[in-house]
Formats: C-alpha cells, sequence, structure tokens
C-alpha cells in the first residue's frame, strides 16, 4: 500500500555512531564496497553471503564519478542516488555509504569494521584496507565469486542484442 521510500544511506558521522553503539552491544560488523552499477543475482549472493558473517552489513558504495574513473565514461548506467536506494531495498544490507575516493580506506578507518569482505576475484593480499583490519584484530574474507555474473557482461549482452535487432 505504501511506496518504498525508507534509505539506509547515511552520513559518515551517522553511520560512525550507529555502529558505536550496536559494537557496545557486541554486534559483528561486517563491511564490502563495490559500484554495484546493475544489481544482479551474482551481486545479491555475494551481500547475503557477506551478511551471514556478521550482524550488520554496511555497504561502502562508490560515487558516480569514481565509478566514471573505474570502469570508464560510459559507466554507471545507473545512477549513485538510483543504487544506493536498490541496496538500500536488499533485507541483508543494513547500511549504505557513498564513498568518491579511489579507494575505501578512509571509510575503512573510520568504521573500523570486525570483517572486511570482497569477492572472490580477490586475492586477501589485494584487498584494500585488509592489514588495517587484520591489525585491529578484524578478519578479511574474500567469498566465493558467482561464475557467470558481470555487470560488464550483461551490459555487453544488451548492448550486442540491440546491435542485432537493427540488422
Amino acid at each position: 500500500m505504501s511506496s518504498f521510500k525508507k534509505t539506509k544511506l547515511v552520513s559518515l558521522a551517522r553511520l560512525i555512531r550507529v555502529l558505536s553503539q550496536e559494537k557496545k552491544h557486541g554486534k559483528k560488523i561486517v563491511f564490502t564496497n563495490g559500484c554495484f552499477d546493475i544489481l544482479h543475482a551474482g551481486h545479491v549472493r555475494y551481500l547475503r553471503q557477506a551478511r551471514n558473517l556478521g550482524d550488520l552489513l554496511v555497504v561502502g558504495l562508490n560515487q558516480d564519478a569514481s565509478v566514471k574513473t573505474l570502469k570508464g565514461p560510459k559507466r554507471p548506467v545507473v545512477s549513485e542516488k538510483e543504487r544506493a536506494e536498490i541496496l538500500s531495498a536488499l533485507e541483508f544490507v543494513d547500511h549504505v555509504i557513498l564513498f568518491g575516493d579511489k579507494t575505501p580506506l578512509r571509510l575503512i578507518r573510520a568504521i573500523r569494521p570486525d570483517i572486511l569482505v570482497k569477492g572472490g576475484d580477490w586475492k586477501k593480499k589485494d584487498i584494500v584496507g585488509s592489514e588495517f583490519v587484520e591489525s585491529c584484530g578484524g578478519k578479511v574474507r574474500a567469498l566465493a565469486f558467482s561464475k557467470g555474473f558481470s555487470t560488464t557482461r550483461l551490459i555487453q549482452k544488451i548492448q550486442s542484442r540491440s546491435r542485432n535487432e537493427k540488422k
């Protein structure tokens, strides 16, 4: 009956206050980050798996300019505001925070997660923030990668179908 209006998008100051209270109650904070441009089943499986590692899942979401730098001038396909709304709709995502830095290191240092997570296509030694999290007693995990799912591949598939329809 009512439309979806609740967002889990928070400022860094608010997130730090909320997580501080949660940690006082013994809650384990899981952090991951990414572009999440055109959310697909691989993303959903990954985020659900990440959330199952702790009590709260915080998703660092690359701002549009940052996505352009990482993925190229035609990305993102979906704006940061829309991507944040989509991620907020997932029951296993507790908080979404935008960041514009090249890496999420500053965000990770501020949040101090108990568990830092990336996809299985990452080697632990290459996960930004891993040394910091482990130095604070936290854990770093590379989760299983869902083969066959890729935003880039999805975009290429759409473009290919579009070209074939024009012929």
